[in-house]
């Protein structure tokens, strides 16, 4: 099966019937009475609201295109011909199997054929794809993806690692268990001594 890409991803997104945050919030209120709990007490009132808020944040990728954040190049760099590495990126994503958080950071790097990007930019990229429902196995191939797709560079590298709730609050309950993920194409993926470099400057 083919890789999908960016653009794809928010094609399908827009195809998405959105509920009113009327009907959200309703939605909230039955989850909170499925748990046990009475939605119209004093604590719980304003809870739906909250909730729904604290819901447009943390999936706001959905109304974001990262390819677009990456259209933007400079090619003014004064001979530069080296790798470009951005570490300890926050992650802050959740999980699309039980909606639980997962927690981390994420190294990437590129290297450039003729033009470079705004450092910022490939934060972004990462913030709009971590804040989506998601596994972390596919948001290391999007990045990697969007950066490709966008730049052309004659390598890609990223890695993340991250601490999944869904393993460590419910289920197996194991703490201080990590996730690993990493993708590389190009010069990072036929140059095992530049590969190494990059996860040496990640702390591997």
């Amino acid at each position: 099966m083919d890789a999908i890409t960016p653009k794809e991803i928010v094609a399908r997104g827009e195809d998405v019937k959105r509920p009113t945050q009327e009907e959200a919030e309703e939605a909230v209120r039955t989850l909170i009475a499925w748990a046990g709990d009475d939605p119209m007490r004093e604590g719980l009132i304003d809870t739906p609201k909250r909730v729904v808020k604290a819901y447009k944040e943390w999936f706001s990728g959905y109304d974001e295109d990262p390819v677009k954040y990456l259209s933007r190049t400079f090619e003014d760099v004064q001979g530069y011909d080296d790798i470009v590495v951005l570490r300890d990126i926050e992650v802050e994503s959740h999980c699309e199997h039980h909606m639980a958080p997962f927690l981390g950071k994420a190294y990437v790097a590129y290297m450039p054929t003729q033009a470079v990007v705004g450092i910022s930019k490939l934060a972004r990229v990462v913030e709009i794809f971590s804040k989506r429902l998601q596994t972390q196995e596919t948001m290391t191939q999007q990045i990697c993806d969007a950066i490709t797709e966008s730049l052309a560079p004659m390598g890609v590298a990223v890695l993340i690692d991250a601490v999944h709730e869904c393993m460590t609050t419910r289920g197996v309950h194991h703490r201080h268990v990590s996730t690993v993920t990493t993708q590389f194409t190009g010069v990072f993926k036929t140059d095992k001594d530049l590969r190494n470099r990059f996860l040496r400057l990640a702390g591997k």
